[in-house]
């Protein structure tokens, strides 16, 4: 019978970029994994720091590609969306890539505010200020621009946001501000329209009534995001149409525009057969952007992304061990495994997300399907599908087998309560960050260590 690896190559191809098999080993990224089980033990959540600004100079590589191909008047700005992960090691990774930020609550401003007084960021860094803004979230935005961070772009999600800013905001030079469009959802959606944004039909309307005459303000950037993502669909290029339609004709009448905010979107590799062509999709839709604008007569707007899961998602992975072996009945082969989907990453128990999987050891062994439980009591706590098929597939072997899911580097931390208290109290897992040093040698840093009870207990109320 075939190994492992011979069944994985025949499978879907394998080596990949960014994976090799030393000795039956894997390697990710020329890390060594079972070195790295060995010396900090499972389950372990590890981060790649480098890849992060390989992914960011990968997609301002491609958009400047495209800008000088299609004869694009317009520039290109990398925003990172910072909810996708907000841990300083990600973003100040990021920032040095010479790019910009985009928030979603209040607390991101004073996280902003930090890194400028480490001189990690300067007062010039544009921030795109989104979302349903709380009092707090407002209050910040406008103190931040009282102290100096005039490329602070508050993006209105209502009308109603602008009134506070109206009544607060006084500056030397007017402030800028952004409106986001209320997207409409695919049809198959349960919603019609997006709960976040100005409706399409209002927006021209509230600039003439609210902001057209009024010194203090300039609306200098239209906003929208497809939740759907960026895809090479009828959907997507056909809400693009729209959205940069309407840019053309608030363009007509608000000399002070000058930017499109596509949103992000941008997919990330989730599989071993993910196939997405970022040069193509990139080249289209600075074409597509640049063809509506020539029919409506309009000079091409500055392009803002907000790229928050394709900066920081295939920078991480976790890695578990296999505690135990059950076999269940005559077709059910379960590997339970020493930590938990629903708390390390949740997105697989909600919202079905697949990630790469892969042994780390045996891999010379022959392969058998299997099912993967985590370790809490709930009937959720389980893996048996790959996004290419409907079977889990791991070494047939009664060794110790050590396996690690990749790519998990977007939301996962923050959704699973870092440093919080978890279902079943399980603890969160270690978490190592790895640099590169300049000799191309390895650095490694442990971010957190394991949760210990009495972290639990004193969060509990237990002990003070």
């Amino acid at each position: 019978m075939q190994s492992y690896q011979e069944f994985l190559d025949l499978s879907v191809g394998f080596p990949q970029d960014g994976f090799e098999i030393i000795d039956d080993e894997l390697y990710f990224q020329d890390l060594n994994l079972m070195e790295m089980i060995e010396t900090y033990g499972t389950p372990l959540r590890f981060t790649y720091l480098p890849l992060i600004s390989k992914k960011i100079q990968q997609a301002k590589l491609l958009f400047q590609q495209a800008i000088i191909k299609n004869n694009y008047r317009g520039s290109y700005k990398y925003c990172y969306c910072t909810k996708s992960s907000h841990f300083r090691h990600i973003v100040e990774e990021a920032l040095k890539n010479e790019i910009h930020l985009e928030t979603s609550s209040a607390f991101d401003m004073p996280m902003i505010d930090a890194l400028e007084k480490k001189g990690t960021v300067t007062k010039d860094i544009t921030v795109i200020c989104n979302g349903f803004k709380t009092f707090q979230y407002k209050t910040y935005i406008i103190d931040m621009l009282h102290d100096g961070f005039k490329n602070i772009i508050p993006v209105l999600d209502n009308k109603e946001e602008f009134n506070l800013y109206d009544d607060e905001i006084e500056m030397d030079t007017p402030c800028n501000l952004g409106i986001r469009i209320a997207a409409e959802e695919q049809p198959d959606s349960q919603f019609y329209t997006s709960r976040l944004g100005v409706r399409m039909e209002d927006v021209i309307d509230f600039y003439h009534n609210k902001i057209e005459d009024n010194p203090n303000f300039q609306v200098k950037l239209l906003h929208f995001f497809i939740n759907s993502g960026i895809s090479d669909t009828p959907y997507y290029w056909n809400e693009l149409e729209k959205y940069v339609t309407l840019y053309c004709k608030f363009k007509k009448v608000n000399p002070h525009l000058d930017t499109l905010d596509i949103g992000g979107g941008m997919p990330f590799k989730d599989s071993l057969v993910f196939d997405f062509d970022y040069e193509y999709m990139i080249n289209e839709i600075v074409s597509r952007i640049k063809e509506i604008c020539a029919e409506h007569d309009t000079m091409e707007p500055d392009i803002i992304t907000e790229f928050g899961k394709y900066t920081v998602a295939e920078a991480s992975g976790i890695l578990y061990k296999v505690l135990g072996r059950k076999q269940q009945n005559d077709r059910e082969r379960w590997l339970m495994l020493d930590g938990s989907f629903i708390t390390n990453l949740p997105d697989v128990w909600a919202l079905n997300q697949k990630y790469i999987l892969l042994p780390v050891n045996n891999w010379d062994s022959e392969y058998e399907r299997v099912n993967l439980g985590g370790i809490t009591c709930d009937g959720q706590d389980y893996y048996n599908q790959e996004a290419h098929m409907n079977s889990v597939f791991m070494p047939k072997t009664r060794k110790v087998q050590y396996l690690g899911f990749f790519n998990t580097g977007a939301y996962q931390e923050v959704l699973s309560g870092y440093g919080g208290i978890h279902h079943c109290l399980l603890p969160s897992p270690k978490h190592v960050i790895i640099r590169r040093n300049r000799d191309e040698t390895f650095n490694f840093e442990v971010f957190g260590e394991e949760q210990n009870s009495k972290q639990v207990l004193k969060i509990l109320g237990y002990t003070t």
